[in-house]
């Protein structure tokens, strides 16, 4: 009863690190030494390790703890031992003890022999799992390698895109700066443009009043000269005038021819008493020689009367010609006005034409002079333009150079770095001399903490 209750207060003070102990025991590795030291047998073995319903590593782990819990405290001591032997760390939370490793189970079983094969055993294992695992780190260096190269060929790729990236970047701010200029361009070439346009209307608009001030100066010019014509018509008229009334009597002149036709009257009063006398004394005569006179007196008045028609004919005759004399002087009075309004006229309209020639030609040579600097001003941006291409093109080719000096800069580093990991590959597949039982002691003990 006394060993029964050991028993059960053993296992019982297991079973307060029954999580701890599923968790980290692997069945397969402790049943070779449960069974050397007889505790389990051939079929617990079996339904531990290949039962199909025991899939999880911790329900097979749970398992056997209940097979070793039915042994009692044989199994309980030789569980004690296979943790000693491959969970140290373990034994040493468990019990508060450090690892001995006496293994008296296993001697009082099958002994020293038994001991020293189940020891033989483990170290082939442990071996077979030490060049398992080697294989494993030269597969997985050989992962790292792969994985190292690729990342080294991401990196290169990285930074070429990088780079790609920057020069894409750059080229999208020189667009957006070469936009900018030509937007700027567009926008001083809309200016100029109406500059011009407005200086051309301002020109025209000044040509045109200049021509229309022409215009009414040489209108002004023409009645100037028509008030000349006409003050000279006038000024003639009214030379005439002066000269008739210079020609007219003067008041003595009248007084004397007044004087004269008073004596001429007394005269003819005088020759009519004469007449008078005489007719009366020749009254007698006139009655003896009727006949004779009166046809002699009418032969004198036929002869009187034709010479008075004669006379007032060529005095009609006279009087027209002077009329027709006077007309034909005020006719070419005014046909010489004309003429000189006339050479005036073509005068002015010679300098009119003279001063519009002049004009078409000034505005010719301004505007070959502009035609002339419009074609400097375009071959003169046409060359900045090709100058500007050549040094972009130069540019251009210095950033490929420059990015081709880097990519063979970035090849150079990774082959460096290669030649590193190589370098540290080389030194880490050095041999070093470590004991396979403290290897597995180092992993139980990792995997305990």
């Amino acid at each position: 009863m006394l060993e029964e209750d050991n028993d059960e207060t053993c296992w019982n003070n297991l079973e307060n690190f029954r999580v701890k102990l599923i968790s980290v025991i692997d069945p397969s590795r402790i049943t070779p030494y449960l069974r050397q030291c007889k505790v389990i047998s051939h079929d617990d073995e079996e339904q531990v390790l290949n039962d199909p319903s025991l899939v999880m590593r911790k329900r097979k782990a749970g398992v056997l703890l209940d097979i070793l819990q039915r042994t009692g405290h044989k199994g309980f001591e030789a569980f004690l031992e296979s943790l000693e032997l491959y969970y140290p760390q373990l034994y040493k939370k468990i019990t508060g003890k450090e690892p001995s490793r006496v293994f008296s189970m296993i001697i009082d079983t099958a002994g020293e022999s038994g001991l020293s094969q189940l020891l033989m055993n483990e170290i082939m294992k442990l071996q077979s799992t030490v060049q398992e695992e080697r294989q494993k780190a030269q597969e997985l260096t050989m992962w790292l390698r792969t994985k190292e190269d690729t990342i080294r060929e991401m990196w290169v790729r990285d930074s070429l895109l990088h780079k790609h990236q920057e020069r894409a970047q750059k080229m999208k701010e020189e667009r957006d700066s070469l936009s900018k200029e030509l937007r700027k361009c567009k926008d001083e070439n809309y200016n100029l443009a109406m500059s011009y346009a407005k200086q051309s209307e301002e020109k025209s608009a000044a040509l045109m009043k200049n021509r229309d001030l022409i215009l009414e100066i040489d209108r002004l010019k023409h009645s100037l000269m028509k008030a000349e014509d006409d003050c000279t018509l006038e000024r003639k008229h009214t030379m005439k005038l002066k000269h008739a009334i210079e020609q007219r009597p003067s008041h003595e002149v009248m007084w004397e021819i007044q004087q004269e036709k008073e004596l001429l009257l007394a005269k003819n009063q005088e020759l009519e008493n004469t007449l008078q006398q005489v007719a009366r004394e020749q009254n007698l005569e006139k009655s003896l020689s009727n006949e004779a006179l009166e046809n002699g007196c009418s032969q004198i008045l036929e002869e009187r009367r034709e010479l008075m028609n004669t006379i007032y004919s060529l005095r009609k005759e006279l009087q027209r010609s002077e009329v027709l004399q006077d007309k034909y002087a005020e006719e070419k009075e005014m046909l010489e006005l004309q003429c000189t309004s006339l050479r005036k006229d073509s005068q002015m309209y010679k300098k009119r034409i003279e001063a519009v020639l002049q004009q078409m030609e000034e505005v010719a040579s301004e505007r070959d002079q502009a035609l002339l600097t419009r074609e400097q001003f375009y071959m003169q941006y046409s060359k900045n333009l090709v100058e500007r291409d050549t040094y972009r093109k130069q540019i251009r080719e210095l950033g490929e150079r420059c990015d081709e000096m880097q990519l063979q800069l970035f090849q150079k580093e990774s082959q460096l770095l290669a030649t590193e990991a190589k370098l540290k590959r080389l030194q880490l597949e050095l041999p070093t001399p470590t004991s396979d039982l403290d290897d597995t002691s180092s992993r139980d003990s990792q995997e305990v903490s």
